[in-house]
């Protein structure tokens, strides 16, 4: 059971599968909100501002990728996708989308829960083993006790897992932090081998901090280990 009652939005057009889910995450003591197309589950997310999105990509009105990226626009609010579809291709273009993890269907109630439950947590535990307050590389300044990152003092708009990997390789500047590490420390142990998840927020990460994101000066690859952040 949780023990604050998030409030979870789930966008499905699977009426049966909508009425599961709905009743079992009501269950574990979430507040469910629900959409069976994407302009609802928009409309939903900007009005009630929940705390958690699980959205199907396959939706009428407007698909699950568009809401997610419309989403990104007005909220760093953490993102399940889910989809039918098993290939690399297809979770790429959720990723990069502005999601946070992806479930493929059909899928166990019992590893959905799991997800949904990582990423909650996630979104509030990243950065309470900071031993300094903040760390600054040239015009890139990470506040570890704010949970924040800025550019020339100015805000940039990071979704929790952006945060979490920017942080991470910041408490690690100018040493090699390797893909597996990462991704267990950002993710969670079991996603050590799901690398396509790295490289999409990773791209999305120096779209947001990099003066020019083709020729990275901050967050930098070692090809075939991992990446480092430029002290």
């Amino acid at each position: 059971m949780s023990t604050k009652k998030h409030t979870i939005l789930v966008a499905e057009d699977n009426p049966k599968q909508l009425k599961l889910v709905h009743f079992n995450l009501e269950r574990r003591g979430y507040r469910v909100l629900t959409a069976s197309d994407g302009a609802t589950a928009l409309k939903l997310a900007e009005a009630q501002k929940p705390d958690l999105l699980v959205l199907d990509i396959m939706m009428p009105v407007m698909d699950g990728i568009e809401v997610c990226r419309r989403v990104r626009e007005f909220s760093a609010v953490p993102i399940i996708m889910l989809t039918a579809k098993d290939a690399v291709e297809d979770k790429v273009v959720g990723l990069g989308s502005g999601a946070d993890d992806y479930l493929t269907k059909p899928y166990e109630l019992d590893e959905f829960f799991a997800r949904v439950e990582a990423q909650l947590r996630r979104a509030n535990e990243y950065t309470r083993d900071a031993v300094q307050p903040s760390f600054t590389t040239g015009s890139l300044t990470v506040d570890f006790a704010q949970h924040q990152a800025s550019i020339d003092g100015r805000p940039i708009n990071l979704t929790p897992t952006e945060y979490r990997i920017l942080a991470h390789l910041a408490r690690n500047a100018g040493r090699v932090v390797t893909q597996p590490d990462l991704l267990s420390k950002v993710w969670g142990p079991e996603y050590k081998d799901e690398a396509h998840l790295l490289r999409v927020n990773i791209a999305r990460l120096r779209q947001k901090v990099e003066p020019d994101p083709s020729h990275p000066r901050y967050i930098l690859t070692r090809p075939g280990i991992g990446y480092t952040l430029a002290k």
